[in-house]
């Protein structure tokens, strides 16, 4: 059960692949034949556990919102009252019930933070009962302000880490205790293909390793083949293959495409802000000065996630005519200049991907209906640019392909580092930052 559990915390992690399968190789072997042991062994072997200086330096967790703590313990101070509930302050409904719950105290309404028209003047404190000096209420209204806009703050990192997290493995971290636990060979599988999700990227000037191996497509036939005890609604969140779709009922496809729809729109939304907020190089798709890169690439990556899923449960549900008067595209990830260069200099050209976005709409205007877009006119486009319009995901579910297990590497700002020790000191430094540190 024990290992059930680490399994389980690890969707919301970044454990590497091979420390997942030590814990699959703990809870499966003597289920597993001596080939797929020998299988899931490429992994374990170099798993941190088996290794005397098992060590890595890159982080093993998603960020962390910082949330409104320190602030809400100083005005628990200044307002003299005790902590009227168990609320989580690093959590954007536990600041709201703190605000909604103070703010009436001075007779703040939550929102009304204009210095000068929504403050109380001496007459107007005197008739809401408030019998204190105008530099004390000053003192907690500008307070009060204050969490109301490190709150807003709050929300924005919390979209930015789901975001993050959604582009890497879809939904899995919103997936059930009590989903995961129903079936071992379920639970094995999405947290080994969670743990390769969540694999960095590598500095290349190819293509990234695809996380589905020849690990995942053994875990993956063990679920085929106890087809009947899998829960493939868990799996669903995560994989939304054909196969995995073809044994959910129509009712859960519909549940899992509203889920899908609902996240869409809230990228939209803030894809939709970023673009105006940063001055991106559209027709290239390098990164400028200024430019918030990390946060539109996992926001880009998030779109993209949450389109394939779309996209195979559109066509799995006998949909795909709704693609004649909608079909939004995908949204092109920031490169780095010298990536860019890289690739020029290795006798590359701009990805056709790239050449398909700069003529299309922006996908999240089609999506609210701002723009026009549809399966033809995405079609038309990848052909006149030379890309296959199915094979590469615009109008139709990817193909999946098995890759082999690759050990993963210790990455320094995407460079690989033979030595984790070493990787550590090349970071503190900012080796491969681009911001070195002479001190």
């Amino acid at each position: 059960m024990h290992n059930i559990q680490n399994l389980y915390k690890s969707l919301n992690e970044r454990k590497r692949p091979e420390d997942i399968a030590e814990l699959i190789a703990d809870l499966m072997h003597d289920k597993l034949t001596v080939a797929e042991n020998e299988i899931l062994k490429t992994a374990a072997q170099s798993a941190l556990n088996r290794n005397f200086f098992g060590y890595t330096s890159m982080l093993e967790s998603f960020g962390e919102v910082i949330g409104a703590d320190r602030q809400i313990n100083k005005a628990l101070e200044i307002f003299k009252v005790q902590n009227f509930s168990d609320s989580d302050y690093s959590k954007t409904e536990g600041i709201e019930l703190f605000l909604y719950g103070i703010s009436p105290l001075i007779s703040k309404s939550v929102g009304q933070n204009n210095f000068k028209t929504d403050r109380l003047n001496k007459v107007e404190r005197k008739e809401a009962g408030l019998h204190i000096s105008r530099r004390s209420y000053n003192k907690k209204w500008r307070l009060l302000k204050r969490i109301e806009k490190r709150l807003q703050k709050c929300i924005v990192e919390h979209k930015k880490l789901e975001f993050q997290k959604i582009s890497k493995h879809g939904l899995s971290h919103t997936i059930a205790f009590k989903d995961f636990n129903s079936d071992l060979n379920t639970a094995c599988f999405i947290a080994y293909y969670n743990a390769r999700c969540n694999v960095r990227s590598v500095f290349t000037n190819h293509s990234q390793e695809r996380p589905f191996d020849e690990i995942c497509d053994m875990l993956f036939k063990r679920c085929v083949h106890n087809s009947e005890s899998t829960n493939w609604w868990a799996i669903s969140h995560i994989y939304t293959s054909d196969e995995t779709l073809s044994y959910l009922t129509e009712e859960q496809k519909g549940l899992l495409l509203g889920k899908w729809t609902s996240v869409i729109q809230e990228i939209a939304e803030f894809l939709g802000d970023l673009w105006k907020n940063n001055d991106i190089n559209r027709k290239t798709m390098t990164v400028r000065r200024g430019n918030d890169s990390s946060t539109w690439n996992n926001t880009a990556g998030a779109w993209n996630k949450a389109r394939d899923s779309w996209m195979n449960l559109i066509y799995s549900l006998g949909m795909e005519f709704i693609l004649d008067d909608l079909c939004f595209g995908k949204a092109m990830r920031l490169m780095a200049a010298d990536v860019v260069a890289w690739h020029y200099a290795t006798g590359g050209k701009i990805d056709p991907d790239t050449e398909v976005w700069n003529k299309l709409p922006l996908p999240w205007e089609v999506f609210e209906g701002k723009a026009f877009c549809n399966k033809k006119l995405i079609a038309d486009i990848c052909r006149e640019v030379g890309t296959d319009p199915e094979k590469s995901g615009w109008i139709a579910p990817r193909m999946h392909t098995v890759a082999k297990f690759k050990p993963t590497p210790e990455l320094v700002h995407g460079v690989m580092v033979s030595n984790p020790f070493m990787a550590k000191i090349l970071k503190k430094n900012k080796f491969f930052s681009g911001k070195i540190n002479n001190n």
